[in-house]
């Protein structure tokens, strides 16, 4: 009768939702696993309760089941209740009041100093795109702007002279963000050399415009670093962040306040900038593990 239940419940699921086929595939998986423990208890998916449930939650903590697998298992049950609800075929929910596993937050990956400085050194400057190339990853590094600053940035939001960016993060929030003497000395030899070379006459007020005149896409920066994290040896998983990540666990690193880097992120929520403090202190014992006589 399982079976043949869970059988209709998918079809009626993705009829409803469209879920993709590994999404179908995983809750059924899920509650064919749940259904094969309550059978050891003989019991079905129609006739358990929240007990019965959380006793096969903590076993699966036991064995090792990682909370996000969990998670997932929960919402395929809660998803499946609440058909059977409406179907008439059980009066209560016995998923309703019990709470998903807390997942932890991943820690975003970032490069160490060493890294950053062969991912700098990657584009061929000698070519005008190339010089764009090293002065959009000296800024990005310099300032930890998100990229969808970072490839909106006008000429007009920067301030040589106070070596500051004027820019508008999320929820259209200005902030002043501070740019070392080395990402400002490329993004003026740029501005005042290659960009003419680069946009060849056309107008516009991209800071690191394309050969078309236009901005940079997401996906084209996307695409650019992995290109010259591929030809510096990184052998990581990086996205379009990456170096903005970097920016703020190196500050961290070096002994920079959090509420500081708060405020250089544009972060609303210091919780948000935390999860940093937690890259950072990962760092630190890695140091300790390889260099202490005893780590």
């Amino acid at each position: 009768m399982n079976d043949s239940l869970i059988d209709v419940f998918l079809d009626c699921l993705w009829a409803e939702f469209g879920l993709s086929a590994n999404t179908i595939k995983a809750y059924r998986t899920d509650l064919n696993q749940y259904v094969d423990w309550l059978n050891t208890q003989h019991k079905d998916l129609l006739n358990c309760s929240s007990a019965d449930i959380s006793s096969y939650l903590a076993i699966r903590l036991n064995a090792g089941v990682s909370a996000r697998s969990s998670a997932r298992f929960l919402s395929s049950l809660k998803r499946f209740y609440g058909y059977a609800l409406r179907e008439s075929m059980v009066t209560a929910d016995p998923s309703a009041h019990i709470d998903s596993p807390k997942l932890g937050r991943s820690l975003p990956i970032t490069l160490t100093e060493t890294d950053v400085e062969n991912l700098l050194l990657a584009p061929d400057i000698s070519q005008a795109i190339g010089y764009r190339d090293r002065a959009m990853l000296e800024l990005l590094y310099a300032s930890g702007l998100r990229v969808s600053e970072l490839i909106g940035l006008q000429l007009g939001q920067v301030n040589f002279r106070q070596g500051l960016l004027r820019v508008t993060g999320k929820g259209n929030k200005d902030r002043l963000v501070p740019v070392g003497e080395e990402a400002l000395s490329w993004l003026a030899n740029f501005i005042e050399q290659e960009r003419s070379d680069i946009i060849n006459n056309k107008q516009t007020d991209f800071v690191f415009p394309t050969s078309r005149g236009t901005g940079m896409t997401r996906q084209a920066f996307w695409y650019l670093i992995k290109r010259y994290a591929g030809q510096a040896g990184i052998n990581k998983e990086i996205s379009p962040h990456t170096l903005r990540h970097a920016f703020a666990t190196h500050l961290l690193n070096h002994g920079a306040d959090l509420r500081v880097v708060q405020l250089l992120l544009g972060h609303s929520d210091l919780s948000t900038t935390q999860i940093y403090t937690h890259v950072a202190n990962e760092r630190l014992k890695d140091i300790h593990e390889k260099f202490h006589p005893r780590g």
